[in-house]
Parts: C-alpha cells; sequence; structure tokens
C-alpha cells in the first residue's frame, strides 16, 4: 500500500511538470530556415550553418563530425515528423524550433500548423 501511494504521488509529480512543460513548447515552436539547424544535433544556431550536399540536396551541419555524419549516414538525413507520424527527409521538411533550440521536422507546413496548435 505505501509503496503504491508513494508511486502515484511520484507519477502525479511527473505528468504535472511534463505536460506544462509540453504545452509550451508546442504553442512556441517557431518556423526556421534550414541553413540555421544543424541537422545532426537537431539544434538552431544563430549563424548558417556547413551546407553538405548529398544526392543533389541540402543539408546542414555544425561542425566537420556533423558534415562527415550527414554525408555518410542515411540516418541522419531523415527525421519523424511529430504529427503524422511518417519519416521525413530534412532537407525537404518544414523546420520549427522551440524556445529551448531543439528543431522538430515536418512533411507539411499543415502538420507543422497542427503541432503549433495542438496544444
Amino acid at each position: 500500500m505505501r509503496r503504491s501511494t508513494f508511486l502515484a504521488a511520484a507519477i502525479a509529480v511527473l505528468v504535472g511538470l511534463l505536460v506544462p512543460a509540453l504545452r509550451a513548447r508546442a504553442g512556441d515552436l517557431t518556423r526556421v530556415d534550414a541553413k540555421r539547424v544543424c541537422m545532426v544535433q537537431d539544434a538552431v544556431f544563430p549563424k548558417d550553418q556547413i551546407p553538405v550536399e548529398v544526392g543533389g540536396k541540402t543539408y546542414f551541419g555544425c561542425c566537420e563530425m556533423c558534415k562527415g555524419r550527414l554525408s555518410s549516414d542515411a540516418s541522419a538525413r531523415e527525421a519523424k515528423d511529430p504529427v503524422s507520424g511518417k519519416t521525413v527527409d530534412k532537407a525537404t521538411a518544414v523546420i520549427g524550433v522551440t524556445p529551448d533550440g531543439k528543431a522538430h521536422y515536418f512533411e507539411s507546413q499543415k502538420t507543422f500548423d497542427a503541432y503549433a496548435k495542438s496544444t
């Protein structure tokens, strides 16, 4: 009984902390230009990143290591749209950033808008 009460309290605290944070992130989503995103770190930077051409598409990395990974690792060039669940190519995705600098990739403006309005 004591253990289940503690567990229930711990879950309530986590939910209380996580739900408002997730709502704030979705509501504060801002569209960003791909050239400002390190597509390996999925982070937004205040300046343009290093362009990496692969298969006629342009990806961006923040350093030589990321540049190399984008060139050689196809999985680094893909992301999952958080609304549709579909795999998207980072070079052609609509990219949104949350206040914490995290980039999110969307297959279209429609799924970007749906995510931004979801909470």
